[in-house]
């Protein structure tokens, strides 16, 4: 696809509109873009100056085009949010729509370069990618019985869907059990300190 420029944005808390799990992927690696996500171009790449990045594009925004921070700090500066925290808005990068194969390092899914999705809040998204058989998400998913894309609630298990004979998951405990999870936290770099938080709980800790 041919550069287009978009005028890129800090976003600093891991968040997905889809239900993608921010404790299996490179949360400094997303996009937050006004477009709708889609089941297969989820993965974009953006340029400035000499350097590019792949985003994973799995939220939403009200109309900006946020990109995780640390990404944001790195092309506009070089440097990791967490070395050189920079602030700033808006800066004009070229972006194109690329192969999802391109953010496969970007999922961390137990090797698989697949989309972990939550098996009791990601259906709606994956049904309507379901539907699209020939789609990258039909294909290429993974369900993970955690509640939330932070990642605090639910039990770090993989989920089986036998689709479309059923349209709910079945996970080895009780499917949606909200139980307190800690061992899979989500990490945010706080704009513009660099510092690193907990993402559940705003909890200062050394970078990751």
């Amino acid at each position: 696809a041919a550069d287009s420029t978009v005028w890129a944005t800090p976003h600093d808390s891991y968040s997905s509109s889809i239900g993608v799990l921010g404790c299996k992927v490179n949360t400094n690696r997303i996009a937050y873009w006004p477009q709708s996500v889609d089941c297969s171009s989820i993965c974009v790449s953006l340029s400035y100056e000499d350097r590019s990045v792949n985003l994973l594009r799995v939220d939403q925004s009200q109309g900006a085009y946020d990109i995780s921070y640390d990404a944001w700090n790195y092309l506009y500066t070089g440097y990791s949010a967490t070395d050189r925290p920079t602030a700033g808005g808006a800066v004009a990068m070229r972006y194109a729509s690329v192969d999802a194969s391109a953010c496969a390092d970007l999922l961390h899914t137990d090797g698989t370069s697949k989309l972990p999705l939550s098996a009791a809040n990601s259906m709606n998204f994956l049904a309507g990618c379901l539907a699209q058989p020939d789609s990258w998400v039909a294909n290429n998913y993974v369900l993970y019985n955690i509640l939330d894309s932070t990642c605090a609630w639910g039990h770090d298990e993989t989920c089986t869907l036998d689709w479309p004979a059923a349209n709910q998951a079945t996970c080895p405990s009780s499917l949606g059990d909200p139980a307190s999870l800690t061992s899979a936290p989500v990490y945010n770099i706080r704009y513009p300190s660099g510092q690193t938080v907990v993402a559940s709980s705003g909890e200062v800790v050394d970078a990751q």
